[in-house]
C-alpha cells in the first residue's frame, strides 16, 4: 500500500441494505484508521444524512432495496438539494459485467469495486479518490468525473480547421 493517507480526517457514509456488508466495509475503513462513518440501508435515508450533514467520500452498493445505487449517484450529481455533486463516490457490487459497470459510469461513479474485495482493493479506490481526483465534466447530458481513463494521442486529420 504505497500512498499514506490519514483516514481519519476523511468522513464517510456507506450506503447498503445488507448490514453484513455494511459492516464489513466499516470494519475495513476502521482498519484504515477511519473513525468518521455514517450508514444508511437506503437511497432514501442516504439522501437525508447527506443533506443534514455532509461526508467527504460516499461508499454504496449497485443494488439497494427498493431502489438501486444510481439513483443515489443521480441525486448526488444532478440534485439542487446535493450539497456535493463532485463527492467521490465508489460503488460496490458482486454484478461486475460490463453493463453494470458501464451504467454506473454513465451516471458518475467515481471508481468501481467488484465484490468480493480485500482491505487492499478498497484502499486502493479510496487512494484513487483521495489522492488522484478526477476532473469533472459538466456537459448537457452528463455531470460527473471524465470518464477517460487515460490519454490517447489523436492520430487523425483536425477536421475543426486551424482559422477557428
Amino acid at each position: 500500500m504505497p500512498e499514506k493517507i490519514d483516514f481519519s480526517k476523511v468522513s464517510f457514509l456507506i450506503v447498503d441494505s445488507n448490514p453484513l456488508s455494511s459492516q464489513l466495509v466499516r470494519d475495513i475503513l476502521s482498519v484504515l484508521g477511519a473513525t468518521a462513518v455514517r450508514s444508511a440501508n437506503s437511497v432514501e435515508r442516504a439522501c437525508a444524512i447527506l443533506r443534514r450533514d455532509p461526508v467527504d467520500i460516499i461508499i454504496t452498493e449497485y443494488h439497494l432495496e427498493p431502489e438501486n445505487g444510481l439513483v443515489l449517484i443521480d441525486w448526488v450529481r444532478s440534485s439542487s438539494e446535493s450539497s456535493d455533486r463532485m463527492i467521490p463516490i465508489i460503488m460496490l457490487t458482486a454484478n461486475s459485467e460490463q453493463d453494470y459497470v458501464v451504467n454506473a459510469r454513465d451516471k458518475g461513479v467515481t471508481e468501481f469495486l467488484a465484490k468480493p474485495f480485500n482491505v487492499e482493493g478498497l484502499y486502493r479506490r479510496l487512494v484513487a479518490v483521495i489522492a488522484k481526483p478526477r476532473s469533472f465534466v459538466n456537459a448537457d447530458e452528463y455531470f460527473g468525473p471524465d470518464r477517460r481513463r487515460r490519454q490517447v494521442p489523436f492520430g487523425g486529420t483536425d477536421r475543426r480547421g486551424s482559422d477557428g
